[in-house]
């Protein structure tokens, strides 16, 4: 795609490479001819992305926790990345009422080590990091949050994402002047969907595995609206803002929302009904109840204006073709496992197919 030539050959550093985003951002790096290096924990989950199509065999795979600010450190000292790309994180809300300390660990200091580690770099390099459309304050309404908008979070996994977002911005205008060395940019996104996502309580994974199984998925709010999005929309956003950013130094120290169009937001029940079009004989249930579960927000939006003057970036996928691409992905994961890793490539490139024929990425 237009600009992603930028990343051939380069030595490129992902964190969270064994994470849902992270393994599909490693595949595509790997796809555009970089050097990835990916830095993280075991997969979060069996099965994952990451195993399903192989992805140690493509990348240089580290295990390594960053909180541990001196093995991050000198690992960065060591690989000298020209592009980062941070995503490892603590990412689901339910997890971080269970164990918010390691929640705020991970997402907070982690970011922070990140940052001190390039800090001592000495070189030219371009870091986007990953946050989450949950950092904003949240106050469910009907507009679209902007980049300006108040940071915030009721739960320990927003408030965490808000908090990191002050981390990176302070690092900016303390450590990281204009004409430096490091150029480092923000993105925002959230609720994507895609192959090869097995994490608990998150409604595709749910469905996939009740379904799969013959048994009835529970909805615990059915009626809670999200901007979904196919995993390789955001991603595309990240690469472009990573490439413009190597050009344009302005960007530095600037957030960027990445998201559907407004009207593409619908509810969970919208996207089951939708995703149960690809499996026969499925069934739910309704099973939303303030009682049975912590505070979840039922409405949110964001609007990504900036990033389409500013990029020339925009969602490129209907609603109906990201349910498309996600069941075919498991489908096929099914039933033939051994291939998936050709179905994540050809994937990558139908996305990539489709942005530039309308005018994407």
């Amino acid at each position: 795609m237009s600009g992603y030539e930028v990343f051939q050959g380069k030595t490129v550093l992902v964190t969270g490479h064994t994470g849902f985003k992270g393994s599909w951002l490693s595949a595509w790096l790997h796809l555009l001819g970089a050097k990835v290096i990916g830095v993280a924990l075991d997969p979060p989950t069996i099965p994952s992305h990451f195993a399903a199509v192989e992805l140690g065999e493509m990348i240089q795979d580290y295990r390594l926790d960053i909180r541990d600010a001196m093995a991050l450190k000198a690992m960065v000292q060591d690989i000298q990345p020209d592009f980062v790309f941070h995503l490892a994180a603590q990412a689901l809300v339910r997890q971080s009422y269970a164990d918010p300390v390691e929640t705020y660990q991970i997402n907070v200091l982690g970011t922070l080590h990140i940052l001190e580690a390039l800090r001592t770099l000495g070189k030219p390099c371009v870091a986007t990091m990953i946050t989450s459309d949950k950092c904003y304050d949240n106050v469910e309404w009907v507009w679209g949050y902007r980049e300006t908008d108040a940071l915030g979070g009721p739960d320990p996994y927003s408030a965490s994402k808000g908090a990191a977002e002050l981390v990176i911005r302070s690092h900016v205008k303390s450590f990281f002047p204009k004409g430096g060395n490091l150029r480092v940019a923000v993105a925002r996104a959230g609720n994507v969907i895609g192959g090869g996502d097995w994490a608990a309580n998150r409604i595709v994974p749910d469905c996939v595995r009740a379904w799969g199984a013959g048994e009835t998925v529970a909805l615990r709010n059915p009626h809670s609206t999200r901007p979904w999005q196919h995993v390789l929309e955001p991603l595309s956003g990240y690469l472009t803002l990573a490439a413009e950013l190597h050009q344009r130094a302005e960007l530095h120290g600037e957030p960027f929302n990445f998201g559907p169009a407004a009207q593409q937001s619908h509810t969970v029940l919208d996207l089951v009904r939708a995703m149960s079009r690809y499996w026969a004989d499925v069934r739910w249930t309704d099973i939303s109840d303030a009682a049975l579960g912590p505070y979840e927000s039922g409405l949110l939006k964001l609007n990504c204006d900036k990033a389409l003057h500013v990029l020339r970036w925009h969602a490129s996928m209907s609603f109906d073709e990201t349910i498309r691409m996600t069941a075919e992905w498991y489908r096929a994961y099914y039933e033939a496992p051994g291939s998936i890793g050709d179905v994540t490539c050809a994937q990558i490139r139908e996305y990539e197919s489709i942005a530039q024929g309308r005018g994407g990425a």
